[in-house]
């Protein structure tokens, strides 16, 4: 029973408490299915018992009454006093009002007594029943099931000096027992029904008890999680829990120290990193003092217009470095071919154009560069899909490269080169403008034409291309 109990109550605790988040809920709900459960059957085994004793009681009450009548019963018996006969079974009947009747038979299976006078005489008919108990003495118990109702036949035989003279029959009815069982069942629901009551009102004072550490431990873990533990837990006992959270401050405290430093390694890395790009980009730019400084204006630019277009000041920042390396890739290129004063040749042309590739293969051997990629590659897609190195166009061109590819363009034609002058500024939009819809996205140049004629000044450009 035990076994089968806690079987159902894991099943129905399963199935009911995997939706809820709450753990004081599933606690307080789990204690609750225990309860019921084990109060339920406590329930019918209580019934079942109380039925039992109420049946055991009833009946031995009438066998009681039984046997007391026949032992009483003898003499008049033998004396034939009728009158003394009649007179007891009245009273025990008037006395008794769960009784339907009672008889006294003769050793002839006749009516000698009964109280329903008008049947003495009769020959009696025991009825048909179940014989519930038999005792040593021949009291013999049947539960009869009738349609006027059911009821108890107690037959106990008349003895007198040994000698049997017949029997003592009485019917009791079962309306006592049901009265008394009914009654029974409404104390033993009434106590259960407080136990349940006091059960539960104890869970959800055990489970507030063992929850409020468990919910201190999980807010502490969803601070910690975002970064705002600023007080240590509270800790509310002495047990394992309370020695969890003691160890959860203490863990905190060391993760809150560490987090700190890391934290101010990371600026420092972070500072030395893009110190080390600039570096890096002055040093390509240095190659060619035609294009020294190329690179930070460019990334000046482009940051002006992320900003413009409302993009965020973490891309605003990735674009700046992705400027920085737009053209790290030209370190791989020939001096004879980046410092060539005249034309250059297809294959040489070729071989300048390759310059983004060499960028990619360049920023692939360290993984924290793998962002920068898309820019460094696709600054020299055309809009109309005939740039280069992979022919994107529109949508296709990655927005950081889109950028890039207007910053380094307008500075491209504003400075001078060993083969061509430089344009003026208003020369130089007007190209932009140009070739806005075939080499620039169209909405990009909008926004680029806004913070270029902010500046007031106008030096000295070139040709279309970096």
């Amino acid at each position: 029973m035990i076994l089968l109990l806690c079987r159902w109550t894991d099943l129905v605790a399963r199935t009911l408490l995997n939706p809820i988040k709450n753990i004081r809920a599933k606690a307080s709900l789990y204690v609750l299915l225990l309860l019921i459960a084990t109060a339920s059957i406590s329930y019918f085994i209580a019934i079942q018992i109380v039925n039992e004793q109420i049946t055991s009681e009833i009946i031995k009450r009438a066998e009681s009454l039984a046997r007391g009548v026949a032992s009483t019963a003898g003499y008049n018996f033998l004396s034939q006093d009728l009158l003394g006969l009649d007179n007891m079974i009245f009273k025990i009947k008037s006395s008794n009002p769960d009784i339907e009747y009672i008889t006294i038979v003769s050793p002839r299976n006749e009516i000698v007594v009964h109280s329903d006078l008008k049947r003495s005489g009769e020959k009696f008919a025991p009825a048909q029943g179940t014989i519930f108990r038999a005792g040593p003495d021949g009291t013999i118990v049947k539960d009869v099931a009738s349609p006027g109702g059911d009821f108890f036949e107690i037959s106990s035989p008349v003895v007198f000096a040994d000698k049997p003279l017949g029997s003592i029959v009485l019917g009791i009815n079962k309306s006592v027992l049901s009265a008394a069982q009914r009654n029974a069942q409404r104390r033993i629901i009434m106590v259960f029904a407080a136990i349940l009551a006091l059960g539960m009102i104890s869970s959800l004072l055990l489970s507030s008890f063992l929850t409020r550490p468990i919910k201190e431990l999980s807010s502490g873990v969803e601070e910690l999680k975002d970064g705002k533990r600023s007080r240590p837990l509270r800790i509310y006992s002495e047990d394992e829990l309370g020695r969890l959270t003691k160890s959860f401050n203490e863990m905190t405290g060391l993760i809150t120290s560490q987090r700190d430093r890391l934290s101010k390694y990371s600026g420092d890395l972070e500072e030395a990193y893009v110190a080390t790009v600039r570096v890096l980009a002055a040093a390509i730019d240095a190659r060619d003092h035609y294009t020294l400084g190329h690179s930070t204006r460019v990334s000046q630019l482009s940051v002006q217009l992320a900003r413009e277009i409302g993009l965020g000041e973490k891309e605003a920042e990735e674009i700046e470095i992705a400027c920085l390396f737009h053209d790290v890739g030209k370190i791989k290129i020939p001096d004879a071919i980046l410092h060539k004063k005249g034309v250059l040749t297809p294959a040489e042309k070729r071989e300048m154009m390759r310059h983004t590739e060499y960028g990619t293969e360049i920023l692939s051997k360290a993984p924290s560069l793998y962002k920068f990629i898309p820019a460094v590659r696709h600054h020299h897609e055309w809009y109309d899909g005939t740039g280069y190195p992979d022919g994107l166009s529109r949508d296709k061109i990655p927005l950081h490269a889109a950028i890039v590819s207007l910053a380094d363009a307008l500075d491209a034609m504003t400075s001078d080169r060993p083969y061509r002058d430089a344009l003026t500024t208003e020369e130089a939009l007007a190209k932009i403008v140009e070739f806005s819809g075939r080499q620039f996205d169209p909405e990009l140049v909008k926004s680029f034409l806004k913070i270029t004629k902010k500046k007031n000044s106008a030096e000295p450009m070139a040709a279309v291309g970096g």
